[in-house]
């Protein structure tokens, strides 16, 4: 049986490489666990000074495996349940890889969304190919972009990050890099002779890095940031829509279009998390993104979402709300009520506050 992640050490680089080549990587509780395991375990081994994530076939990830977390969906919450204990300990793989002491170098292809962009956006090095198309499309499904994307899309500019979390637009290498999701851009014919220098070189990760980047070419979305700003910077899904119907360009009839396909609910959870997530430290970001996980999936839309897209695939999911009026401010709230005993918690150092990390993003 072939491990679905597998690890290497290359002299003093550790490899891991996503091994689900058929499911696009999709990101099981035991890759999860996997990973958890081996990053910490590299953590503290002085003989690796830096750790390379990439992802076998044509996709470096496409998120987690939802079609697990929706066999899943009859059995109640805590543990031994396979949906809240992965959702959980992704979360906190995230903010492992956020706070993770030594350069991590995510090289991105193909299909990055969903937990694939928490694998790689989260981390100190996240490189963009050619090929890399980064989204977070999970209103689709009746959820939210998750996986700390509530920080780092907040903390893109202008309203683009809040414009990708509503309508699941994809953003290229030359978006990622414009805002800030990729901090390099490197041809993918470029990756073996990076992953080699990295294996045999001293020099700082970045500077490394450097040398076999290039030119992601011009950015579509910074060119409609004026736009985009305009009719995203409202405070209501509703006065978005409006503005976006006012709007005589294809970009703003592709974004009503896709937000129409969308869960209503979602729409709502999704600007909310935005609206908080940008001013957030990692930690409180996934604690809220967690709260707001747990009582999605305790409802219909997202198990509903998923039917329709990944199972049945008849692309015509009957959401819980017809419409963005049907869902009430009430509503929305609920799904940020403390959970109590089933709240997500991360481990503190000798202070008292959470552990952080020498090479972690801001």
């Amino acid at each position: 049986m072939i491990d679905s992640v597998q690890f290497e050490q290359r002299r003093r680089l550790g490899v891991a490489t996503l091994n689900r080549p058929k499911a696009l990587n999709a990101l099981t509780l035991e890759m999860v666990r996997s990973l958890d395991r081996q990053i910490a375990a590299w953590e503290s081994d002085r003989s690796v000074h830096a750790v390379m994530l990439r992802g076998e076939g044509r996709a470096f990830c496409a998120g987690g495996d939802v079609r697990a977390v929706h066999a899943s969906r009859h059995h109640p919450p805590g543990p031994g349940d396979y949906k809240t204990e992965l959702f959980r300990e992704e979360f906190h793989l995230m903010r492992r890889i956020h706070r993770f002491r030594k350069p991590w170098v995510a090289l991105t292809h193909g299909i990055t969304m969903g937990g694939g962009a928490g694998l790689s956006v989260n981390g100190s090095h996240c490189v963009a190919s050619e090929t890399t198309v980064f989204a977070m499309p999970e209103v689709f499904i009746g959820s939210f972009p998750d996986v700390a994307a509530t920080r780092f899309l907040g903390r893109t500019p202008g309203k683009i990050g809040l414009f990708l979390s509503l309508t699941g637009a994809r953003a290229d290498a030359a978006d990622a890099m414009s805002l800030g999701l990729a901090r390099h851009f490197v041809p993918q014919a470029r990756f073996a002779g990076l992953a080699e220098a990295l294996a045999t070189e001293s020099a700082d990760v970045g500077a490394v890095v450097a040398r076999f980047a290039a030119d992601p070419g011009r950015s579509r979305l910074a060119a409609l940031r004026p736009a985009i700003d305009r009719c995203f910077r409202h405070d209501t899904v509703e006065a978005i829509v409006s503005a976006l119907r006012s709007e005589d360009s294809q970009w703003a009839k592709d974004a009503l279009s896709a937000m129409d396909r969308a869960s209503p609910l979602s729409l709502k959870l999704a600007l909310r998390v935005n609206q908080e997530g940008s001013a957030l430290e990692i930690e409180d970001a996934l604690t809220l993104e967690y709260r707001a996980m747990m009582h999605v999936i305790a409802g219909p839309d997202f198990y509903e979402g998923v039917r329709a897209v990944l199972i049945d695939k008849d692309q015509k999911p009957r959401w819980r709300h017809s419409s963005l009026a049907d869902v009430s401010e009430a509503e929305v709230e609920s799904h940020f009520e403390n959970l109590g005993d089933r709240e997500l918690r991360f481990e503190v150092d000798g202070s008292g506050e959470p552990m952080h990390a020498g090479e972690a993003r801001p």
